[in-house]
This record gives C-alpha cells, sequence and structure tokens, in this order.
C-alpha cells in the first residue's frame, strides 16, 4: 500500500494507492491543492477509484466535485450527506477496495451528523474530525452533538487494536500521526472522562468559528456557487423553525406550500417527493422569488435530502421578509424512515 498525506498543512488530505493495480482513492482533498493531486496521481500513473470527504467541511472548499469534473471519478460520501452530487452513500460496515487495500466505513457522528472514519487494512485510521491528536474536532456547528462524538470515539475508535495508526483530518500543532492506545490513555480531552464530563468540555470551550463559515458550509452542502445568492449566517440558520415529517404529513393538501428545493435528479430519485410538493432547486431559488411572492402570505414547507439545504433556503426567505416559512427537520431521509408517502 502506497499511503501519503498530501498538503503537509493543517488540513490534511490522504492518497491511498495499490501501485500494483494503478489505482487510488483521495480522502478530504481541499479545492485550493488540486493541481498537486493531479500531479502526485501523473507520477505515480494511478487511476483515480473515487474521491471521499470523511463529513461536511465547514473551513475550506471541498474539491470532491472539482476534482470528479477533472477525471470522472466517483464521489462517495455518508447517507445523510446534504451534497447533491454523490455516486454512492456510504453507511456504517461498508467495505470499500482500492486494488487489493480493505477499507471499512465507520459511522462516527458528533463533529457532523455525517461524519465517517476510514479503517484501512486493519492497520490505521483516518478520523476525519471526530478525534484528533491529543484532541477531539468541535461539536457546535449545525447538527453537532458532543454526546455522539464521545459514543463514536468510546465505543467505535478505542474499541480499535491499539497499535491502529491514527491519521485525523486536522492538527494544528505539527502532529502527523498517532495511535489508539496512545489517544485511548493521553487524550487531555476524552481520556478517563465521564460522557458527562466529556459534553461539559465541549460546551465550555467557546471558539470562535471559521472565518467564512457561513459561505464554505453552505457551498459544501449545496455545491452552489453564485454571487446572486446571500448565504445566510448561523443564527440566522438557528432561527429557522423545524417541523417533524409527521408534522409536515398533516399539512399535504392543506393551504400550507411545500417546496422541495433538491436537484431534479433527486426529486425523481430513489427517496421520492412528497405528493403536491413544488420543485424549486436552492441553485434557481433567487430566480424563483417573483413566483414565490405570489404566495408570501402562506405558511411555505421547504424539504431537501437531509435538511441542511431547505434550512438554508427557509433563512434566504425569511430574510427577504416571509414571516411564515418552516423547514422539514431531516429531509427526506426522515420522510422515508418513518414510512411516509412518497411520489416520483
Amino acid at each position: 500500500m502506497f499511503f501519503q498525506e498530501l498538503n503537509n498543512e493543517q488540513c490534511k488530505t490522504y492518497l491511498i494507492a495499490d501501485l500494483e493495480s494503478g489505482v487510488a482513492a483521495i480522502v478530504d482533498p481541499i479545492e485550493s491543492n488540486i493541481d498537486r493531486y493531479l500531479a502526485v496521481l501523473a507520477y505515480h500513473q494511478l487511476t483515480l477509484d473515487f474521491v471521499v470527504d470523511s463529513h461536511t467541511h465547514a473551513d475550506h472548499r471541498s474539491a470532491c466535485t472539482a476534482v470528479k469534473r477533472l477525471t470522472g471519478t466517483n464521489i462517495l460520501m455518508h447517507e445523510t450527506s446534504p451534497q447533491p452530487y454523490v455516486d454512492q452513500r456510504l453507511v456504517d460496515g461498508d467495505e470499500l477496495h482500492v486494488g487489493s487495500i480493505k477499507i471499512k466505513v465507520l459511522e462516527t457522528p458528533g463533529h457532523t451528523p455525517d461524519s465517517l472514519s476510514f479503517y484501512v487494512n486493519e492497520d490505521r485510521i483516518l478520523t476525519g474530525d471526530v478525534m484528533l491528536i491529543q484532541g477531539t474536532g468541535r461539536a457546535d456547528f449545525a447538527g453537532g452533538d458532543s454526546g455522539d462524538q464521545y459514543d463514536s470515539i468510546t465505543n467505535k475508535l478505542f474499541t480499535l487494536p491499539g497499535e491502529t495508526i491514527v491519521f485525523p483530518a486536522h492538527d494544528y500543532r505539527g502532529n502527523t500521526q498517532s495511535t489508539i492506545e496512545k489517544e485511548k490513555n493521553t487524550n487531555p480531552r476524552i481520556a478517563g472522562k465521564s460522557k458527562q464530563e466529556y459534553i461539559e468540555i465541549m460546551a465550555n470551550l467557546n471558539l470562535p468559528l471559521p472565518d467564512r463559515i457561513q459561505e464554505v458550509l453552505q457551498i459544501n452542502q449545496s455545491e452552489i456557487e453564485d454571487d446572486r445568492i446571500k448565504f445566510p449566517k448561523v443564527a440566522e440558520l438557528n432561527a429557522v423553525l423545524q417541523l417533524n415529517p409527521a408534522d409536515v404529513k398533516n399539512k399535504v393538501g392543506t393551504d400550507s406550500i411545500i417546496i422541495d428545493v433538491r436537484e431534479q435528479s433527486e426529486y425523481i430519485g430513489e427517496l421520492g417527493h412528497i405528493k403536491g410538493s413544488r420543485l424549486v432547486p436552492l441553485s434557481t431559488i433567487t430566480s424563483a422569488l417573483e413566483e414565490l411572492e405570489a404566495v408570501r402570505n402562506k405558511e411555505i414547507v421547504f424539504v431537501c435530502r437531509s435538511g441542511a439545504r431547505s434550512t438554508t433556503a427557509a433563512a434566504i426567505l425569511k430574510g427577504l421578509g416571509f414571516e411564515k416559512v418552516k423547514n422539514m427537520k431531516g429531509g427526506m431521509l426522515a420522510w422515508n424512515k418513518e414510512n411516509l408517502p412518497i411520489s416520483k
């Protein structure tokens, strides 16, 4: 196995390659280093099997879609990732192959709901941001949960063999790797801590938000880069009222307007859509404002795959004076899990 960190900076991108088979995968690529990734692939005469993000990033622009455009490779992400252009959705226990290399997918939520870790060839673990070297990722982004993070680390990562090498998606102290045994015994944030103690620690970090978090996070969620769309701030997203799928079902066939902001391919795809809902992709929200003006005074419920893009849409309209906008929590994933009726 050929394994290399490609960025040499705080944000980590990992190349996993089988040189004999001539195939590779890239984990957590960042947009500013695409030329470097392509050069490494060309130098080693590697074909890229897939790119994958360990979670939806808030501090840098993901390069997955751009790399796909340039190479034709596949994009892999967690089942709940809001990103619309994903070729394969991953769940806990999935096994990926890069030539003869085996990669087991572990769901490790907490930093974000769609956080994944990758157990490579049973000797190393790529932990994303859920666990760092002598630290852990923050859990105060939208959908983050420090209790889930504690469970992911203690019940998933810390049960791996002690000699397993740890490679996180970020490091701010110049570290490159650790081991499960070392982190289990000495990680100052979680080693020897109860779940409640950990939750209290995380609740009192008071970390500043990353620069441009609104733009970066929401662009990574939607793959939309349009100067006409002013992405809402975190406080504006948090102000959107969230409805459970069962509550939304009761609004079908009433005067309430249900707007689905996914792309056309998703609207008619495997998750289906809510009968009577209108398709207004988030990418077209600005051009649809005149049409939406006619329903300004009605209750509008926004829907997407997992609830992220639709919350953005609701916050945009709320900022424009639409007072009765709401969001369906969990999106069509949650709707389907409750076995509610769908149309295709």
